[in-house]
């Protein structure tokens, strides 16, 4: 059986980054930039008035001033500043020439509709003044491939003219949760019957990380009713399908899925929970294939490989990442605890400001319950561990989740 490190390496070896498309700024958030992205435009594109004042020549000692113009922000100035002279500047305001300070309006005294008096009459050169292109110029690189694209950069890329970026899409993902046993959230259950939660606990995941999921209907355990939707789910770059991937009679999954085209790459893991985990290709004419994994139906074990193994593979295909690996933080134990080993585990726990985490008590796959105040997952060795309080360890944090105590 492989083991966690095995499998990662195997699901590295088929993820890969999807090809750039080219859409507008206004629906890149998020994103990846897939080239760099220079400006058009030198920022600010003039020497820019940085307080309401009056602009003068910082040599000129002349206390008092002839206003020669008001300029506001968008004017283009007309008349050159020179000793003796001054003009009306707004926050913003392109700057004349020959200015080269702003003294503030509430260092001034106007003397009439012409007139100012200046209460301070040397400023340093530059002052209140922001130079023409000093913020960025015409030309350079302001972002480059690889950054994703928060509100900063939206608004960056704006002013440097990029209405149209190349960018890595977000891989799109199908959800399909399987079992005869499976009611909605608004059906009661009768014997025998259980509500569907693994589809709203991935369906949320995803989106969390910025993922928009398609939801396909729930699949029975009929062989060609699932074959059937996982040809749907398939138009997607990557298919999630809970249940049926264990060794049960009515576990069809992994055969549904060969019908429907998919080649597998493995099939169990040595992980607790999450053993019965399955994952496969279709390969694609261009770019990187699709990637399926079979999620066992318990929804904790469920869980727990869709954050070691799907969330670093999306990662990748969305540009956000260069390789499927486990991103491992260390903390310290808040107290005693022991796992007598057999396969690598990793247990629901939760982990404060100080990365001191506690092992809660829980109840194995099926407990989501008690998942409820687990932010992290602990990783243990298969070889058993003994912990006492302050030891070191190490985890996986659990994005997007924020549990109360």
């Amino acid at each position: 059986m492989l083991t966690v490190d095995e499998a990662l390496q195997l699901v590295g070896q088929h993820a890969a980054q999807l090809a750039p498309i080219r859409i507008r700024l206004r629906d890149a958030l998020g994103l990846v930039l897939a080239d760099e992205v220079t400006s058009d435009v030198d920022s600010p594109p003039y020497n820019k008035a940085m307080m309401d004042g009056f602009a003068v020549v910082a040599s000129d000692r002349s206390p008092t001033r002839t206003i020669i113009e008001s300029i506001m922000a968008g004017d283009v100035p007309r008349r050159p500043i020179r000793p003796g002279t001054t003009a009306r500047v707004m926050t913003g305001a392109p700057l004349p020439d020959g200015a080269t300070a702003v003294v503030p309006v509430e260092q001034t005294e106007l003397v009439d509709d012409r007139t100012v008096r200046l209460e301070w009459i040397d400023p340093p050169p530059g002052k209140h003044i922001m130079p023409q292109g000093l913020s960025m110029s015409s030309g350079q690189c302001i972002a480059a491939a690889g950054r994703r694209i928060d509100s900063i950069t939206m608004a960056v890329l704006a002013e440097a003219g990029a209405a149209v970026l190349s960018v890595v899409p977000r891989p799109t993902v199908s959800v399909l949760t399987t079992g005869n046993e499976l009611v909605s959230v608004d059906e009661r259950p009768a014997a025998g019957q259980i509500r569907n939660s693994n589809g709203p606990l991935l369906t949320s995941a995803l989106c969390e990380g910025d993922y928009a999921p398609s939801v396909l209907p729930s699949g029975r355990d009929e062989l060609d009713e699932l074959v059937e939707l996982a040809q749907q789910g398939l138009e997607a770059d990557v298919l999630l399908v809970t249940g049926g991937v264990s060794a049960g009679v009515k576990d069809l999954v992994p055969a549904a899925l060969a019908q429907a085209g998919v080649q597998q790459v493995f099939h169990k893991v040595a992980l607790k929970p999450g053993k019965p985990l399955w994952f496969g290709i279709v390969p694609r004419e261009h770019g990187p294939p699709r990637l399926v994994f079979g999620l066992p139906g318990n929804p904790v074990s469920g869980f727990v490989c869709f954050h070691l193994f799907v969330i670093p593979a999306l990662a990748v295909l969305a540009g956000r990442a260069d390789s499927v690996v486990l991103r491992l933080s260390k903390g310290t134990s808040m107290g005693e605890f022991a796992y007598g080993g057999g396969r690598e585990m990793f247990r629901p726990a939760y982990v404060d400001a100080q990365q001191r985490v506690e092992i809660f008590p829980w109840h194995g796959s099926a407990d989501l319950a008690g998942m409820v105040r687990a932010n992290c997952l602990v990783r243990l060795s298969e070889t058993g561990v003994e912990l006492a309080a302050g030891d070191r360890l190490e985890y996986v944090r659990l994005p997007g989740i924020n549990p109360g105590k």
